[in-house]
C-alpha cells in the first residue's frame, strides 16, 4: 500500500500526516510507503514548520527527516491512495493531468468518518492549531488504516 498526503505548501498538514501515518504504519508491522508533498512549490527542499514539527515531538512523531516536495502527475500511478487535507486540495488534485489514472484521491477526515471536514491550516494561526491538527489527523490516519487493512485481508 502506498499513501500520499497533501496540503498546500507541505509543511504543516501534510508532513504531519506523514509522520503519524508512517509511526502508525511501522507499530503494526506493516511493509507500506507513506509519503507527502504540497500542491505549490513554495517550500520544495525545506523542512517542516518548527511548530508542526514540536507539536509532533511532544506526542512522539518525528517531522524532522521530511523535506517539503510538489505533488507531480506520476504520483498518481506511484500512489494507492492521495489523500487531501482540505477541499481546495482535493479539487486541485482532480484537476490535475494524470489525476484519473491508479491512484485514489480522497479527503483526510472522510477516514475519520467526519465527511466533507477540512483539515484546517494552522500556519497563521497560534500554537494550539497544531494540536487541534494533530488530533484531526490522528483519528484520520486511525480510520485510514484500520479500513485499508480491512480491505487488504478482504481482497
Amino acid at each position: 500500500m502506498r499513501l500520499l498526503f497533501v496540503c498546500t505548501g507541505n509543511i504543516c498538514r501534510s508532513p504531519t500526516a506523514d509522520a503519524v501515518a508512517r509511526q502508525r504504519v511501522e507499530a503494526a508491522g506493516l511493509d507500506w510507503q507513506v509519503d507527502s508533498a504540497g500542491t505549490g512549490g513554495w517550500h520544495v527542499g525545506e523542512t517542516p514548520d518548527e511548530r508542526a514539527t514540536e507539536a509532533g515531538e511532544a506526542r512522539g512523531y518525528d517531522l524532522s527527516v521530511l523535506t517539503a516536495r510538489e505533488v507531480c502527475p506520476e504520483d498518481f500511478e506511484r500512489f494507492d491512495h492521495i489523500i487531501a487535507m482540505d477541499g481546495s486540495h482535493l479539487r486541485f488534485l482532480r484537476r490535475m493531468p494524470g489525476a484519473g489514472r491508479g491512484a485514489r484521491i480522497s479527503l483526510m477526515m472522510d477516514w475519520a468518518g467526519e465527511t466533507g471536514i477540512d483539515v484546517p491550516d494552522p500556519y497563521y494561526g497560534s500554537e494550539d492549531g497544531f494540536e487541534g491538527v494533530l488530533d484531526m489527523i490522528e483519528r484520520s490516519v486511525d480510520g485510514l488504516l484500520a479500513s485499508l487493512r480491512t480491505d487488504q485481508s478482504s481482497g
